[in-house]
């Protein structure tokens, strides 16, 4: 695999929990700077009515990322305003679940249980959608989450923001760019909090850990080829897997389809 398990801070049991609630509100910003939001939506308008299903289960959720966006925008248009979306994560964001839920909306919620990806079996009926957070898994636990969907016979969309295409160097060089960046977006950031401004600025914990992981998240992200080896001994009868690069000529993005087909 050209993929390295590297370590990310947001990704550490000992990393403070308050940062890395501030680092994922940092990556919803960045997100809708990118432009990934949309490719996300676009990407949901084709794999929705092909799956069959009318219920979105995200599965590492953090603060939300682009999935929100894409939710709220999606059931604007004719064909997907019955949609609902189930937000979860093995370790909730327990202040973004309470502002979700919230909102008294009965098709969206943040489920507050923690759930394992690797491991929602028949729980929880639905198209299975993970964004930007598949390359947090090492092989090991990235196989069995595929394995458990096609196991529980239930539609799962894989979708990453980069497609580490570029060389391991070049992903580290950018670690300086990613810090200068955090300390420009920051002030974009919602809902914003004296620990966000705090530990932005006068103590940079948040642009040193920022910087760290936004480099490292492009050399653990699995590429096209690197899905082919996990995807071994899977897509059996009855089930299939489509995966392909979307995006521009300047951002790669990639996705991992995978359905039921009888």
């Amino acid at each position: 695999m050209k993929r390295i398990q590297l370590f990310e801070f947001e990704d550490l049991p000992w990393f403070p929990n308050f940062i890395r609630k501030c680092m994922t509100r940092l990556i919803v910003v960045m997100h809708r700077l990118l432009g990934t939001r949309d490719h996300l939506l676009e990407l949901l308008k084709k794999v929705i009515p092909e799956s069959g299903e009318k219920r979105i289960i995200d599965l590492c959720s953090g603060s939300g990322g682009p999935m929100l966006y894409a939710f709220e925008h999606l059931r604007k248009e004719e064909g997907f305003k019955d949609l609902s979306l189930t937000m979860t994560d093995l370790y909730p964001n327990e202040e973004f679940a309470k502002e979700v839920n919230e909102r008294n909306d009965p098709m969206l919620s943040f489920q507050k249980d923690p759930l394992d990806a690797t491991q929602v079996g028949d729980k929880m009926q639905g198209l299975r959608t993970m964004v930007s957070s598949f390359h947090h898994m090492p092989p090991l636990l990235a196989k069995r989450i595929l394995m458990d969907a096609e196991k529980s016979r239930q539609p799962i969309l894989i979708f990453e923001i980069s497609d580490n295409s570029v060389p391991v160097w070049a992903s580290l060089i950018a670690i300086p760019i990613n810090f200068i960046m955090c300390l420009f977006v920051t002030p974009l950031v919602r809902p914003m909090t004296w620990q966000q401004l705090v530990f932005t600025y006068p103590i940079p914990i948040i642009p040193l850990a920022f910087a760290w992981d936004g480099a490292i998240s492009n050399v653990r992200t699995y590429t096209l080829k690197d899905m082919d080896e996990l995807l071994e001994g899977l897509g059996g009868s009855g089930y299939q897997w489509e995966k392909n690069l979307i995006g521009t000529k300047r951002a790669k993005m990639l996705y991992l389809w995978g359905r039921p087909t009888a």
